[in-house]
């Protein structure tokens, strides 16, 4: 175990960032967040090994699109969520785990932690950053008789007031409810959900994630803010390539709805559609990468990663991708049920993609 730090906290930004794929919350909410919890607390990283085996886990997380106008976190609804799970869960919880790595969701658990003093593990349920709750839940929409419970708090107080909502059923159910919760209440919302033994984590999440993005993070720092440097530095940590350089193009121009950043990007030769997050890279009209493959925009200055609630045309950038089987895989990644419906919302293929 590990107690996690400030140092921690500005390399979860910065690692995260890159498996945000364009979505995965906000820099500014991750250095507030990570920051936060490093200061009035001593939250701790753990491994799965390093926890007892009856151990139970839930997953923490915020749902929503990152573009929205209205959306409002606070940290304190991280925490009230998970309270709220914690006293209808009918199992202790005792560590915690993100749905994703991101920006600002590498750092979910770290405030549960700091305060409650439950564990963040070293895992996630998925490595790189996705549009649906479904994306992120270790396979629970096929396994039989499991029944979610999912509770969210938060929401812009001055135009809604502060909302929260316990939640029972199936995944899918759940999942659904609260992305409209999330769009009802301004954008954005905290949760806590899905309560899960620890072997079941051990079996379906991308384990030691978290770990991964702050070693990204710690290189790209060391790079010092040389563009070409960094661009290096993120293809050898995360065995990515390069696939285009240039100003960044409008293709389809982004518009929220239903809970989602819709749109795609033209950078050279390349298109890239994006929900939320960047989700496929085309090329001439072939498909040359695919969600759960890890997308990344990087500016060309400086080798920040860029959100796509940030991109502005004729931005100079670069498109590096790494193939999802050089990574952390959890079993929700490569879920049919899951990545069917983002088949649906898109448009596109997804499911003739997926490794096998």
């Amino acid at each position: 175990m590990r107690v996690l730090t400030s140092d921690d906290a500005r390399h979860g930004v910065l690692g995260g960032g890159v498996f945000a794929c364009g979505g995965g919350g906000w820099r500014h909410h991750g250095e507030l967040m990570g920051g936060l919890a490093t200061s009035i607390g001593s939250p701790v990283l753990s491994t799965v090994d390093e926890l007892p085996a009856d151990s139970w886990v839930a997953t923490v997380t915020a749902i929503g699109a990152p573009a929205a106008k209205n959306w409002e976190i606070k940290p304190v609804d991280y925490v009230h969520a998970l309270q709220r799970l914690m006293e209808v869960c009918e199992h202790p919880i005792s560590a915690v785990m993100t749905a994703q790595n991101g920006y600002s969701t590498t750092h979910n658990g770290w405030i549960q932690s700091a305060v409650l003093g439950v564990k963040v593990l070293d895992a996630a349920g998925d490595v790189r950053a996705h549009p649906t709750g479904k994306l992120g839940s270790m396979g629970l929409t096929t396994r039989p008789g499991y029944v979610s419970t999912q509770v969210v708090s938060g929401g812009n107080r001055e135009l809604h007031g502060h909302f929260v909502s316990v939640n029972q059923g199936s995944v899918e159910t759940c999942d659904d409810v609260l992305r409209d919760i999330s769009v009802r209440t301004g954008g954005f919302i905290a949760s806590a959900r899905n309560p899960v033994e620890l072997s079941w984590v051990k079996q379906h999440a991308a384990l030691g994630s978290i770990s991964l993005a702050l070693e990204l993070g710690a290189a790209m720092e060391a790079a010092g803010g040389r563009g070409d440097a960094v661009v290096d530095v993120v293809c050898s940590t995360i065995n990515g390539k390069v696939l285009a350089r240039g100003p960044l193009g409008n293709e389809v121009e982004l518009v929220t709805r239903g809970g989602w950043d819709h749109g795609t990007f033209r950078i050279g030769d390349c298109t890239v559609p994006y929900l939320n997050e960047y989700m496929a890279v085309d090329r001439d009209g072939e498909r040359v990468a695919t969600y759960p493959d890890t997308i990344a925009i990087l500016r060309a200055e400086d080798g920040f990663p860029l959100a796509v609630s940030e991109a502005h045309e004729g931005m100079e950038v670069v498109l590096i991708v790494a193939d999802s089987r050089s990574l952390p895989l959890s079993t929700s990644a490569i879920d049919p049920v899951a990545v069917g419906e983002c088949e649906q919302i898109m448009g596109i293929p997804f499911l003739e993609y997926l490794p096998s």
